[in-house]
């Protein structure tokens, strides 16, 4: 009887685990189908992108082919023309003036605001702090018309350093938010034995909290860069020159003329526009995804 009991213990034990084993080997399978879907989804819109802006524009209008891969041969020819034959560069090279200025100034304002909000405590910080964050919420679709006349009573319509004055209404808020979580986390034994050493709140900030809270910055000039970047509605609204465009308005205002839509260029513009933003995700994802997690958790 003591026999019998003592080895069907090890068969019970061995039962169970063979059925973790199966219960994991499945999740494991429905988690790589679902990546696999994940992916697809994902990946197909720049997949069509690629694809369309090397197929020549007799290949793109025939609707018998089918739209997902290249049967008539690869062709460059969207590329140059789209290059030499419209004004792309101009676009480019305005779209990273603004981008630029915009980041150094989101940066500059949400780094120390946030270090006032988040270390210097003082009445009504915590409020001010939730009250710049929900401005975040606020839609552009709604702040075009009040900035609209602020624009135009500076007299910066048409002119892409208006997008420079606007677009961190837009970044400031969000930025702002992420780096006042990013400061509560430090320890305030840090600030304070720089105080008693005779630092300053200026000095604390540049040598102890910038350092510390780096990915936190990194995770913000990122989504200051691809806000920035990516704009729209803005720069649709208050600029109308060719030479003031940024690249989103500039692609869709000059390849699309009437119901005529040139969508191999429109692609190959896309293409190339989405470049920058992927060359630095690419790069810093790691800090991106850690700013934001530590910036949210810790807020």
């Amino acid at each position: 009887m003591t026999t019998s009991a003592t080895t069907a213990v090890p068969s019970v034990a061995s039962h169970r685990r063979a059925s973790v084993k199966r219960s994991r080997r499945w999740a494991l399978i429905l988690s790589y189908v679902f990546l696999v879907m994940f992916a697809v989804f994902f990946l197909a819109p720049p997949y069509y992108m690629i694809v369309t802006s090397l197929k020549s524009n007799a290949e793109v209008a025939h609707m018998a082919t089918s739209p997902w891969w290249i049967a008539k041969g690869v062709t460059f020819e969207h590329f140059r023309a789209l290059i030499e034959d419209t004004d792309f560069l101009i676009y480019f090279k305005n779209t990273a003036i603004v981008t630029v200025c915009v980041v150094v100034i989101t940066m500059v304002v949400s780094v120390l605001a946030a270090y006032s909000l988040g270390r210097m405590k003082f009445w009504g910080s915590g409020v001010l702090a939730t009250g710049i964050f929900l401005t975040y919420l606020v839609p552009d679709s709604l702040l075009f018309i009040p900035l609209f006349q602020i624009v135009r009573g500076l007299d910066l319509l048409n002119s892409y350093w208006g997008m420079v004055l606007v677009y961190p209404t837009l970044t400031v808020p969000f930025c702002t938010w992420i780096m006042i979580g990013y400061f509560a986390s430090i320890p305030k034994e840090l600030d304070e034995a720089a105080i008693i050493d005779g630092a300053s709140w200026l000095q604390t900030l540049t040598r102890i909290f910038i350092p510390v809270a780096l990915p936190g910055l990194i995770a913000a000039t990122i989504f200051a860069f691809t806000v920035s970047w990516a704009q729209f509605l803005y720069p649709l609204v208050f600029t109308t020159s060719t030479d003031q465009l940024v690249l989103p308005v500039g692609i869709i205002t000059t390849l699309i003329k009437g119901d005529v839509f040139n969508w191999g260029q429109i692609m190959t513009g896309a293409l190339l526009g989405a470049a920058p933003p992927l060359i630095i995700y690419a790069f810093l994802m790691d800090y991106y995804i850690a700013g934001l997690t530590a910036g949210a958790t810790k807020g």
